[in-house]
């Protein structure tokens, strides 16, 4: 889940990029009326990517060949923008004191390296509230300051769809988790979609939390459903691969279900598991308090996720969250957090990715 990236931002960092930013453009949206024209028969083959965390260096092909390893075939590269408050509408980014992988310099560098390692990528333009809040909860408390966040969201997301565009990005996604701004603002974000067609010319998606997917007004719009797939699907401590795959029977249903309802196929845009006891019973949790590690529910929960929907007809792939540049640092025995690096959960991953 989005909201789980950022703890580690420092207080000046944050009141730099404030001070720094300029307004943007208040000018309306263009209208767009060019139709949409919807295939996700291109390929029958799965996507099986990782999200890549953004790092303070750039990344070297030494960085990419664990992704060869496990035989990921996509990464998801995460630009960020940052937003002062929940009810604050300017939106930060693009500055010189943020991490080099979240910056648009960035952003070219690490597309560029994936691409000549023959991995596909999908940029996912991403904000972060400060202190963590989450980000489906962004709501503006008077229309000035709505028309304010839609003008400085427009201005972020165009910018990185312009980039996605000339470095020849197969998916870009046009936002993360903003349930509350996409139902109060549905006309805004149908202009928004139809001027990032203007500017670029690939496969768009949408990162819908796990509880939100149902209520997205504009799916009839993008080319894949786009689900950050934190969906509960067991409340014991250490869930077997069968519990897990009898959790996921019921969220199977309905995806499907909507899938059909709107002719294109889900893409799991996050999916995961910490190394945690309990980990399947609320799989977006990131409490810092949660300190016990449990390496093998990670492994059966991924096993039984993989084996549940991973050769379904209507599931397009996913992006595991999350995996880090330094894969010789990170992760390991001694880590509870989301990473399978280093884990047992690791030669999980490889398994299926390697089925395809």
């Amino acid at each position: 889940m989005a909201i789980f990236l950022r703890f580690n931002v420092c207080f000046f960092l944050f009141s730099f990029l404030l001070s720094c930013a300029q307004k943007r453009d208040s000018s309306e949206v263009l209208p767009f009326n060019k139709e949409v024209k919807i295939s996700n028969n291109e390929n029958s083959s799965k996507i099986n990517g990782v999200s890549f965390v953004a790092s303070q260096d750039s990344i070297l092909p030494q960085n990419i060949e664990p992704l060869k390893e496990i035989h990921a075939n996509y990464a998801a590269i995460m630009p960020f923008g940052f937003i002062k408050s929940l009810e604050h509408p300017e939106i930060v980014y693009n500055q010189e004191r943020q991490w080099f992988g979240e910056t648009k310099q960035g952003a070219r560098q690490y597309i560029g390296m994936l691409h000549k390692n023959n991995l596909k990528v999908m940029m996912k333009s991403q904000i972060w509230v400060w202190h963590g809040e989450f980000t489906g909860l962004l709501k503006m408390a008077s229309e000035a300051d709505w028309d304010e966040l839609e003008s400085s969201y427009r201005a972020f997301i165009i910018d990185y769809a312009k980039v996605a565009e000339a470095e020849k990005v197969e998916i870009f996604c046009i936002g993360t988790e903003l349930e509350t701004f996409t139902a109060q603002r549905p006309e805004y974000w149908r202009k928004l979609i139809a001027e990032i067609q203007t500017v670029y010319k690939g496969k768009l998606t949408y990162a819908a939390n796990w509880n939100e997917y149902e209520r997205v007004p504009f799916w009839d719009l993008l080319d894949f459903i786009g689900v950050d797939a934190y969906f509960p699907v067991s409340e014991n401590k250490t869930p077997t691969v069968q519990e897990t795959q009898n959790g996921w029977q019921p969220w199977k249903k309905e995806l499907k279900s909507f899938s059909d309802k709107e002719h294109k196929k889900v893409l799991f845009t996050e999916y995961g598991y910490r190394s945690v006891d309990f980990a399947g019973k609320e799989p977006w949790k990131s409490d810092r308090q949660m300190n016990s590690i449990n390496l093998k529910a990670q492994a059966n929960l991924l096993e039984g996720l993989y084996q549940s929907v991973w050769e379904e007809d209507w599931f397009a792939g996913g992006f595991l969250w999350k995996w880090f540049i330094a894969h010789e640092r990170v992760g390991g025995e001694s880590d509870n957090q989301f990473s399978p690096q280093n884990k047992p959960a690791e030669e999980v991953v490889k398994k299926y990715y390697g089925e395809d």
